[in-house]
């Protein structure tokens, strides 16, 4: 069940459009905290003002803890922020908002991706690693960035994709579910993915949950299981899917040491086959996916850190840099190559 306390806002840590960082003292004891305000669902606080923030994650000593979130201001008396039309998001919740959607602006859409790469994530630092090598080998690209609602909900609490965007190394971005936030808005994946292609006019597509992954250690008990009808959903629609592994050589987990039990798991679910799936030739193969061996060592030779120093990057993954789970980085350098290749190969293109 959820906590919330009252707290006082001491001061701003940073703020951007949608997003501030403030740092607050909570009643009754005045213990110190930080917390984020999501302006567009809540307006934005100034030192001083009373709120009332959720607390439950820094409670619970959560990986995505540290940070309480603020629910209200008790000091602003009213909030209002009209949507462009009737479709909720965070339905039947206190915070549900009108977020609109662009299939209720745009319309029917073609059903079909037209081959276009769609390159499928299990983690969220996956998605900065891919953006990084596809601006490197096609830098004319115009790539989009799909966010699912496996994980974070607000796109504006991801400080990697803000980054991308920043830089150009993604163009557009969609979020799905009940995420919010994106450049587009999507009632759900598949929707996204055709919106990302025929409205966006994307290039290639970059597909995968916001930050905080969960996972129970559970076999199915993860976010990561949507990769699988998410690849299947991509192939049935005409795209080419490409899945990005998770392969680590530092973890300290037995069970995701080389690849992932949750890459075998989703493998197992799979439909779509063959599918586009570079692993590493020195871990076993993924059951039930038919993987070409040689295509880990066309799409190797790139030294990530380097192509991460260029673009101004510094990603990590479970608090490992590339230099401490190279594996995991040349994974995803893998896919973008693919995925890269595949762009080349599609007739009438040139980035």
């Amino acid at each position: 069940m959820p906590s919330f306390r009252r707290a006082r806002v001491v001061e701003e840590i940073s703020q951007r459009p949608g997003l501030q960082r403030v740092r607050v003292e909570t009643e009754p004891d005045g213990a110190a905290g930080r917390a984020y305000v999501l302006t567009e669902l809540t307006g934005p606080v100034a030192a001083g003002d009373r709120v009332v923030c959720n607390t439950t994650a820094v409670e619970l000593g959560l990986g995505t803890g540290g940070w309480h979130v603020v629910h209200w201001n008790l000091d602003a008396p009213a909030f209002e922020r009209p949507g462009p039309d009737h479709i909720m998001k965070l339905r039947y919740t206190s915070l549900q908002f009108d977020a609109g959607t662009s299939e209720l602006e745009y319309g029917d859409l073609p059903r079909t991706l037209d081959g276009v790469p769609i390159i499928v994530c299990q983690l969220h630092s996956q998605v900065g690693v891919i953006a990084a090598v596809l601006g490197e080998l096609c830098p004319d690209a115009r790539v989009a960035y799909v966010m699912t609602d496996g994980a974070a909900l607000p796109l504006v609490l991801s400080d990697l994709v803000d980054d991308l965007c920043r830089s150009g190394l993604i163009d557009v971005t969609i979020t799905a579910g009940h995420a919010f936030g994106g450049d587009l808005e999507a009632v759900n994946v598949a929707s996204a993915l055709t919106l990302a292609v025929h409205q966006a006019h994307a290039d290639l597509v970059i597909v995968g949950m916001g930050p905080g992954v969960v996972g129970t250690g559970t076999a199915l008990g993860t976010t990561a299981i949507e990769v699988a009808p998410i690849l299947d959903l991509a192939a049935t629609l005409g795209g080419t899917a490409i899945w990005a592994i998770r392969a680590s050589e530092g973890d300290g987990r037995s069970r995701h040491a080389g690849i992932s039990h949750h890459s075998e798991t989703v493998a197992a679910l799979l439909r779509s086959q063959p599918l586009v799936a570079p692993v590493p030739p020195e871990v076993a193969a993924l059951p039930h996916v038919r993987v070409a061996a040689e295509v880990w060592e066309d799409a190797r030779p790139f030294d990530v850190a380097a192509v991460l120093e260029r673009a101004g990057l510094r990603i990590t993954t479970m608090g490992r840099d590339v230099h401490a789970d190279r594996l995991f980085f040349d994974a995803c350098a893998a896919a973008a190559s693919v995925a890269a290749r595949s762009l080349r190969m599609r007739p009438g293109t040139t980035p």
